[in-house]
């Protein structure tokens, strides 16, 4: 079976996975690089500089191929940034005739009209957002959130019968530019792409593992360097992704700017702050700097979560991971500040980051170290093998659905 490369290229970090899927549906690790990226290389999550990634991506590779011992095959490269979008649409219809079984061509039909109803509300979204309306964008993530028949919840509707089918759909859609950034790197680096998958998507993803039936409920934040990405994991499907702009990098800024730093010290004295390194009148500026941006970022993460108003309640359960997780002082403010009251929780939210090895699926050496900061990396390994699954030489119902969804 052919092994999957996770490329995450995020604003400070390439991370890079090589793994090899295994007959009982695990993602076996075979080898791990990583590699830091200058301050100009990338935007708002997006690739600014094609060449400079291109060789940061390829210092990463060579440290996961040498552990691996082989070099990589099929690529999965993740996608974030404010202007990608997704979102989930629900789909209900009564069939002419109920006694006829749901075949492959009418999903067919059902998926590729949902797809160009996303499609064109991301557009819109896309094009206020740019004031350009000729931002041309790529569906690049489709799934199943939930289906059901005669009110009764399915996996897969090919083969069933009924007359009145609910169908929830999530897709998400990117701007053309920002695909084809990702597509030339791939190119320069020799690398087979396979697929490229929405990051918070990919998160739930790493959570959900090979479970079909699982009931999960969680909100997952991913704070990389440039955006924090946000996703809702609610009874087991992907309800929508959001991204808002601040990720580890202000923080960086407002400490460098509170403490007229450069930016590489900065980042230094918001890296030493949770070690005990800092002297004491340093740590209490640095402190300050983090609680004020803090104030902004929790205002992002509640405007974000009052976008998925079509929800009702959210679930409690959050899930943190990438880089910027690391700080105590937002996973504290998180956990104890009244930032969620405005919002529909039922009770105060619990906090929790990734623990990577507790993830389904996954087969990890124990002399390899990976950290809530590979979810990422380790969520594309799944959509990598999800895709996969849809070859045309497999026959399961799984596979057939799989294949319908590919873009």
């Amino acid at each position: 079976m052919s092994t999957i490369l996770a490329l995450d290229i995020g604003t400070e970090f390439v991370k890079a996975i090589l793994a090899k899927p295994t007959k009982k549906g695990n993602l076996e690790i075979l080898g791990v690089g990583k590699a830091k990226q200058a301050e100009s290389n990338m935007h708002a999550g997006a690739v600014a500089d094609i060449p400079a990634v291109v060789s940061v991506c390829e210092d990463a590779l060579v440290q996961v191929e040498e552990q691996a011992g082989e070099r990589a095959s099929l690529t999965v490269v993740g996608i974030a940034g404010e202007l990608v979008k997704g979102n989930t649409t629900s789909v209900n219809y009564s069939r002419k005739n109920p006694n006829k079984p749901i075949t492959e061509s009418e999903m067919n039909e059902i998926i590729k009209k949902v797809q160009q109803k996303s499609k064109e509300v991301a557009q819109k979204a896309v094009a206020l957002e740019t004031g350009n309306n000729n931002v041309e964008i790529r569906l690049i993530n489709s799934a199943i959130v939930s289906l059901t028949i005669d009110g009764y919840k399915i996996s897969n509707p090919i083969d069933f019968k009924g007359s009145d089918v609910a169908i929830q759909f999530y897709t998400a859609f990117a701007p053309m530019i920002h695909v084809a950034a990702i597509e030339k790197v791939c190119a320069e680096l020799n690398l087979d792409l396979l697929t490229v998958a929405v990051e918070p998507f990919a998160v739930c993803r790493a959570c959900l593992g090979d479970d079909s039936e699982s009931n999960l409920s969680s909100i997952v934040m991913d704070i990389g360097g440039g955006t924090t990405d946000i996703a809702i994991i609610e009874d087991g499907g992907v309800e929508g992704t959001k991204m808002f702009g601040i990720g580890g990098r202000s923080f960086t800024r407002q400490i460098a700017e509170s403490l007229g730093v450069d930016f590489d010290t900065a980042e230094n004295y918001k890296l030493d702050f949770d070690s005990g390194k800092l002297d004491d009148r340093i740590k209490a500026k640095v402190e300050t700097s983090i609680s004020h941006n803090l104030s902004v970022w929790l205002a992002g993460v509640e405007v974000t979560l009052e976008e998925f108003k079509d929800l009702g309640s959210l679930p409690r359960n959050i899930l943190l991971c990438g880089g910027g997780a690391s700080l105590s002082l937002l996973q504290e403010t998180l956990a104890i500040s009244d930032w969620y009251q405005n919002l529909p929780f039922s009770r105060r939210p619990v906090i929790h980051l990734i623990d990577v090895e507790s993830l389904p699926n996954l087969t990890i050496e124990n002399d390899t170290k990976l950290d809530h900061s590979f979810a990422t990396a380790l969520g594309l390994l799944r959509v990598g093998a999800d895709t996969l699954v849809g070859a045309p030489e497999e026959n399961k119902i799984r596979a057939k659905i799989a294949k319908l969804l590919q873009n």
